[in-house]
């Protein structure tokens, strides 16, 4: 009994060996990471989409845009271009939520603060009080770092529109007249192709850190 066993030893080792190498493929199989997901209209809650783009379902972008910023400098999409991004809308006289988004912004900044391919852009929705030097006061006052971070100011319509049209943010309708008022807590996270592949709550600290690691994750489609 002991030789007919000792016949198939090399056989079992062999088979050993080729069950270990199959079960090490579908392990590296079932754990490749998913990429993440790219946002678009259809896909979103429609309290956060214009009527007008509701129905969409591939190709969305975010749009051209020109801005001004803190230094005084028009900021266009040739800024972020090849640049991951995150972006959000705030205004410096708010006193709810905006300083707990200012002040998580400032600690995305401080992880990406020697990567060349992440940058931060943070839309007034008040630009008739925000002009050039109330933002750069607020600027200074928040460690804002002008090579990573644009805090950008500019014509109502253009920003409102933007949120609303670009990046799905705002769970408001109107047309960025006088009257018109935005104030999302969102982070968005915008990939080299003007794409939104993720929404973040600026004011939850667990968001924040997810957000930070998917940033991580983004730049990994990259390599």
């Amino acid at each position: 009994m002991l030789d007919f066993f000792k016949g198939y030893k090399n056989f079992a080792i062999g088979f050993g060996i080729l069950c270990a190498v199959i079960i090490g493929i579908i392990y590296s199989v079932l754990n490749v990471e998913k990429p993440l997901p790219i946002y678009q209209p259809s896909q979103v809650d429609t309290t956060l989409v214009d009527s007008t783009i509701q129905y969409v379902r591939k190709y969305h972008k975010i749009a051209d845009f020109s801005l001004t910023n803190q230094n005084g400098k028009t900021i266009t999409q040739e800024d972020y271009k090849d640049k991951i991004y995150v972006a959000d809308f705030f205004f410096t006289t708010c006193q709810t939520i905006c300083p707990i988004m200012t002040d998580h912004m400032r600690e995305i900044q401080k992880e990406i603060s020697n990567d060349d391919e992440v940058m931060l852009l943070s839309h007034s929705v008040t630009p008739e009080i925000d002009d050039v030097a109330q933002l750069k006061k607020y600027a200074i006052s928040k460690g804002v770092n002008d090579n990573k971070w644009n805090l950008v100011t500019g014509d109502k319509k253009h920003i409102y529109e933007l949120a609303r049209k670009s990046y799905l943010a705002v769970q408001t309708v109107g047309d960025g007249d006088e009257y018109d008022m935005i104030h999302t807590e969102n982070f968005m996270l915008i990939d080299k192709k003007r794409q939104i592949r993720g929404f973040y709550d600026g004011t939850d600290p667990e968001a924040i850190a997810n957000l930070i690691e998917d940033i991580k994750k983004l730049k990994r489609e990259y390599k």
